[in-house]
């Protein structure tokens, strides 16, 4: 990075705030669409924007017992646990409960964020300030050992994946078909929600809860409309994360602003790119098709009854 800094001629890739900052968007632009992408063609997008609030819910359960407890504990380590054990909640409430996917993700998203709120609350508002940057996100909050942690989970979410690629595929796709090929379907399924929580809250720091989801949604959604298989929307979806990331956290030095909301407009922009151009480029064909005196499909435009 220092390299870079004098090749390109910015000094912001030289200070190390900004070297954790891009290295910790990098890392979150791989593993949201890799995971996002198996939750969109699951359609349990919703999922992602669950467990960021409940993942909010465990942060403040960090910082209030560290503040009426006294306690050292990290607000991410509460974050894991509380994310963790709601994705498994979530997957016992649509196995068992007989609830509609959609209705158990509102009620746990709700439940989550007014838990968070009561804590909160509970200390006259105490802990208000240290949970803003995990709400919002920022860049000056992201420490050596948070990056150090988030690479640890980007190669643990990687390498889960890669180890079970073909089963997550079969699942995704066809749970009942891979329940008749003796897959563990329920062991997959809940595994694919943890590695959710493991994203979510990996990201949390630079994202902020709030827009965290949308590094596991937005890219899938722009890849999908370019995209010809599974693994090349992985890679289309991975390659514009990795675009927003690097923009959005760029236009956040730059301007001032919150860098998770730089990526997630980023993103969207690109995503509007995207559909603009597949609506656009069938139109441009078809009008070439259409040229005076021939008409679609090899027809004659001769007025017959063949036409």
């Amino acid at each position: 990075m220092d390299l870079l800094a004098e090749v390109l001629g910015a000094p912001m890739l030289g200070y190390p705030f900004m070297q954790r900052a891009y290295l910790a968007a990098i890392c979150i632009a791989v593993i949201g669409p890799l995971v996002g992408t198996f939750l969109v063609h699951r359609e349990m997008a919703m999922l992602s924007d669950t467990l960021a609030h409940t993942a909010f819910a465990g942060v403040a359960v960090g910082l209030f017992l560290n503040s009426a407890l006294s306690l050292a504990l990290s607000p991410l380590l509460t974050a894991f646990v509380v994310a963790i054990g709601t994705a498994l909640l979530v997957e016992l409430l649509v196995e068992h409960a007989g609830a509609y996917t959609d209705t158990s993700l509102a009620m746990v998203l709700t439940g989550g964020f007014a838990v968070g709120s009561i804590l909160i609350t509970a200390t006259d508002g105490g802990i208000s300030v240290g949970i803003d940057a995990y709400l919002f996100g920022s860049l000056s909050t992201v420490s050596t050992a948070n990056v150090g942690l988030l690479v640890l989970m980007s190669l643990v979410v990687v390498g889960l994946v890669t180890l079970t690629y073909r089963p997550l595929l079969y699942v995704t796709f066809d749970a009942t078909a891979a329940q008749a090929a003796r897959l563990n379907v329920r062991l997959y399924k809940r595994l694919m929600v943890v590695l959710t929580a493991l994203v979510v809250v990996s990201a949390m720091q630079i994202m902020g809860v709030i827009l965290v989801a949308a590094m596991l949604v937005v890219p899938v959604a722009a890849a999908a409309q370019v995209a010809r298989s599974f693994r090349q929307s992985i890679l289309l979806a991975i390659l514009a994360g990795e675009f927003a990331a690097i923009a959005g956290v760029t236009l956040s030095y730059n301007y001032g602003v919150a860098a998770g909301g730089s990526i997630v407009v980023t993103a969207l922009t690109v995503y509007v790119a995207t559909l603009a151009v597949q609506k656009l480029v069938p139109s441009l064909r078809r009008l070439g098709r259409l040229r005076p005196g021939h008409s679609e499909a090899g027809l004659k435009a001769d007025g017959g009854e063949n036409e």
